[in-house]
């Protein structure tokens, strides 16, 4: 009687503190709705003259998104697939891919031939530097996650054919999968594409050629994935860490109805709309209820208080042009364009970045709806580095401020912002693609647009 007093008695004790437990958690749970509710975000304000003829966060999120997509990551696909070359858009036979290819195969032929005779115990293995071409709308992303479509994950299965006996038993005692290990210069988000993409891969057998690793990985995603070229390069060749530039290019369809002669017109409309219309006390911070770090990433809603009729709808992409190139030349902090990362951090990776080329220009995209071909903004691009987002960011707050007629230096004034609520969502991601990457000094000659 006694065991069974106990044993009743520990159990109605411990159902108690359950119940008691999932109590607290609902009181928990309804105060933190309670906190967000009550939580207001407000439109960030700027000092300009044209704030009220700029877009709010979801304005320049509609602006972005409502448009033919489906054009460039059909154009961004034959490109993958060797059937067109980013020189189409401009029709000129000009392109930047032959002479980074001449400059590449001169660097990595003196360095392998000067390690042939240095070579010894650990230091036998052979490095392979892979060039890859994908369409970004086929994964999500290059970095390996459970349960998505990456590149990384096919690649990496594809180069296990030809890792080493050691690391294949080393990875069955551990019940791994048998993969080799691809080292990327620069892991792209999900839904951007990649024309020049490199990774290597280093193993310490003797008989694999270049023509079967690319043969494996071709066949892993045909259509989707390509392997642009695979040849043996030093053992100190890191993609990333000796990369010193970075070229990306982001296509932003126009609709039919936006030409220059309307943007002109609208420009002079900002500007006397702009002019006319006084601000009650606009301010250089962002006000909130309370702080958070993942605040950055929401998107504002409508406020009666900020919003302004007769708002540009167009814009002209030579501003944009004129809002780009003040950034080149320059190292400058690009914590206000970065999203999904600390804007102020005493630890960690820098966020200054040298900006070497940054231009915008009209073009053209083959197009089935149009003869011509579809008209587009073309972004280049090229800097030492860039932060997660940077590009879209950049491409999104570009065209919101030649919308609002700011003047030209304004990109410039907006990295001394407080809050990144000052620059605009992130563009597409379909628009973006990494074009290549240089391991030599940057030549402004082979650029897209001039």
């Amino acid at each position: 009687m006694v065991t069974s007093f106990t044993v009743k008695s520990v159990a109605t004790f411990i159902g108690k503190e359950k119940r008691l437990g999932r109590f607290r958690d609902l009181v928990s749970l309804s105060s933190m709705e309670n906190q967000t509710k009550n939580k207001i975000y407000f439109h960030y304000n700027h000092t300009d003259s044209c704030n009220s003829a700029r877009w709010t966060a979801r304005e320049s999120y509609q602006f972005m998104y409502e448009r033919p997509w489906q054009d460039v990551l059909h154009f961004f696909s034959n490109v993958v697939n060797a059937r067109l070359t980013l020189s189409t858009m401009f029709g000129t036979d000009n392109s930047p891919q032959t002479c980074i290819d001449v400059v590449d195969d001169d660097y990595k032929t003196s360095e392998v031939c000067d390690e042939k005779e240095e070579r010894c115990g650990r230091w036998e293995r052979v490095t392979f530097k892979i060039i890859l071409s994908y369409s970004g709308y086929a994964f999500d992303g290059w970095q390996k996650q459970p349960g998505l479509n990456t590149v990384q994950e096919i690649v990496e299965k594809s180069l296990g054919r030809f890792v080493d006996d050691k690391k294949a038993r080393l990875l069955k005692e551990k019940s791994k999968p048998l993969e080799g290990c691809a080292v990327v210069a620069g892991r792209t988000d999900k839904g951007v594409s990649a024309i020049r993409q490199v990774c290597s891969f280093y193993t310490w057998r003797k008989d694999v050629k270049p023509c079967d690793i690319e043969g494996e990985i071709n066949s892993a995603a045909p259509g989707k994935l390509r392997v642009v070229s695979v040849s043996e390069v030093s053992r100190v060749f890191h993609p990333n860490f000796s990369a010193k530039w970075r070229r990306y290019l982001y296509i932003f369809p126009l609709n039919d109805q936006e030409n220059e002669k309307q943007c002109c017109e609208n420009e002079k409309e900002v500007e006397s709309f702009s002019f006319a219309r006084n601000c009650n006390e606009p301010s250089n911070k962002c006000v909130e209820s309370s702080s958070s770090e993942n605040v950055e990433n929401l998107i504002i809603g409508n406020n009666k208080e900020f919003e302004a009729p007769n708002k540009p709808t167009c814009f002209s992409v030579c501003r944009v042009n004129q809002l780009l190139r003040h950034l080149e030349g320059k190292l400058l902090s690009y914590k206000m364009f970065a999203r999904d990362t600390k804007a102020s951090r005493n630890i960690g990776p820098p966020t200054e970045c040298f900006m070497y080329h940054a231009r915008a220009a009209e073009a053209r995209i083959p197009c089935s709806v149009h003869e011509e071909g579809r008209k587009v903004m073309c972004v280049e691009l090229v800097a030492n580095r860039f932060l997660r987002k940077m590009v879209r960011v950049l491409v999104a707050t570009s065209i919101r401020e030649a919308a609002a007629g700011a003047e030209e230096d304004a990109l410039l004034k907006l990295m001394e912002a407080t809050c990144r609520r000052a620059t605009a969502p992130p563009a597409p991601p379909d628009g973006l693609c990494l074009v290549d990457v240089g391991y030599t000094d940057f030549n402004p000659k082979n650029c897209l647009i001039p």
